[in-house]
């Protein structure tokens, strides 16, 4: 009823159903981690068939959080309690980390590794080493995120609209606004450059691990 979104949803929920029923037939659910997630909001110029942000502005292609935050469920059975549900913001690129360790890895020493260990949060404890959330589609940096504060400095949308006429720097609050609706850059000028500062502290240490920002 739902039409190509709908059949696709049906289809993933039955190939997930059909991934756990092998496990548990196995006896491998308790020893097995089960992720599920997007690696983007939804294909807005598709229209229906490209899925709903819901409150949050924009989609695919963004880093606004119609864009850039999705669902993430994860469950292993006997390790993760079930019904819990977490607010800190992460990312994929954390999973990478994350699944070394519990795979008893070392992290490589030769390179710079993004991500840090989501283990504690599976665990339903609190992630004390995520001071900030950067946001940016291949090498550019757009955005920047601490606590419930984030800066937008460069914005774009598949759609080509230009949200707020064209003004930057956009601050908001996201536990107050997590649609981005209010800018409150005007009211909160000594965060707007707290949050500039971070910025550009991260792209220069990008640029001397030789990647370059637009």
């Amino acid at each position: 009823r739902a039409g190509t979104y709908g059949d696709v949803v049906e289809e993933i929920d039955d190939a997930v159903g059909r991934i756990r029923a092998a496990l548990e037939e196995a006896g491998l659910a308790e020893n097995t981690l089960i992720l599920f997630t997007s690696d983007n909001g939804p294909w807005i110029i598709k229209g229906a068939d490209g899925g709903s942000a819901g409150h949050l502005r924009d989609g695919k292609g963004s880093t606004w959080e119609g864009g850039m935050r999705v669902p993430g469920i994860a469950c292993w059975p006997g390790t993760i309690a079930p019904g819990q549900v977490q607010r800190t913001p992460v990312n994929t690129m954390d999973w990478y980390t994350t699944l070394l360790g519990l795979a008893g890895q070392d992290i490589p020493k030769d390179r710079v590794v993004d991500g840090g260990d989501l283990s504690p949060l599976l665990r339903g404890e609190a992630l004390l080493d995520r001071p900030f959330f950067y946001y940016g589609p291949g090498n550019q940096l757009q955005a920047v995120r601490r606590g419930p504060w984030k800066l937008h400095r460069i914005t774009s949308s598949q759609t080509g609209l230009d949200y707020f006429d064209g003004k930057l720097p956009l601050l908001f609050n996201l536990d107050e606004d997590p649609g981005e609706r209010f800018d409150r850059s005007e009211q909160f000028p000594e965060m707007v450059a707290e949050l500039q500062n971070l910025m550009d502290k991260q792209m220069k240490e990008t640029d001397r691990a030789g990647t370059f920002w637009d």
